[in-house]
């Protein structure tokens, strides 16, 4: 296995578990934890997609992970994780 298969691989561990915590209501998709989960994966992503030279999901991953980030800063502090 490539270093580039390993690094996918882990994005999208990330970004799947991301999405059943919030599918199971375990974390909301405003919350922090969550907008970092979907940073990471979608920035490992793309970074393993860089290597193997496959731009479309550069781009595409880059502009997640740069939406993300933003949704990351945009929660306010104190904000609660638990779901209502």
């Amino acid at each position: 296995m490539k270093l580039s298969d390993v690094i996918a691989s882990v994005g999208v561990i990330i970004l799947l578990i991301a999405f059943l915590l919030n599918l199971y209501k375990k974390i909301p998709a405003n919350s922090r934890t969550y907008c970092f989960m979907n940073f990471a994966g979608a920035a490992l992503c793309g970074f393993s997609s860089y290597l193997i030279s496959f731009y479309p999901f550069v781009v595409l991953e880059s502009i997640w992970a740069g939406f993300a980030l933003v949704s990351f800063f945009k929660v306010p502090r104190g904000t609660s994780e638990k779901v209502q």
